[in-house]
């Protein structure tokens, strides 16, 4: 059994994400899920330690996964957790393009190998950037999103869909 880091900016997790952390369940056992500050990317909608919470309640049913919060490099924290290798998920060819520059990279610099997952076929739209998007613009992203993370986006845009959905829910 080895222990991997499946690093991201989760801003929100979605299911695709979840698949990924499934999958590296399945295959290497332990898997942490490190929350990672991206620089390059907007402050994002919610702060790292919503983001760390709402993952932890969204995977709360796989007691092999453990939550944590990075900022730097991820192959720092490959390094301060132990990891034998970095998880990362691919839903494009672009998607994989950009991660195997970045494999490459963080190789060269740490001899931490990059292992990639793809999702399932019916996963391969969501992406973080469209759901901030939707939900922002009141469309629902139940569908896209485990339920903490919905609940959590109903608070943020009370007046979205999300909310009637999520209280239409709450009361059957």
């Amino acid at each position: 059994m080895a222990t991997v880091l499946y690093p991201g900016s989760f801003d929100p997790l979605h299911l695709g994400h979840i698949d990924v952390i499934e999958q590296s369940v399945a295959l290497f056992g332990k898997v942490i899920v490190g929350v990672m500050h991206n620089p390059t990317k907007p402050s994002g909608m919610f702060d790292l330690e919503q983001r760390k919470d709402m993952i932890k309640a969204s995977i709360s049913y796989l007691p092999s996964v453990k939550v944590m919060a990075f900022e730097g490099l991820a192959v720092d924290a490959v390094k301060q957790v132990k990891a034998a290798f970095i998880v990362k998920g691919l839903r494009t060819g672009g998607d994989f393009e950009v991660e195997q520059q970045m494999a490459h990279t963080n190789h060269a610099v740490s001899g931490v190998r990059t292992v990639y997952l793809p999702c399932k076929p019916a996963l391969v739209s969501i992406s973080s950037r469209f759901i901030r998007e939707i939900a922002q613009y009141g469309g629902d992203v139940t569908s896209l999103v485990p339920a903490p993370v919905a609940a959590e986006l109903a608070k943020l845009f009370p007046s979205t869909s999300l909310t009637s959905k999520r209280q239409h829910l709450d009361t059957n």
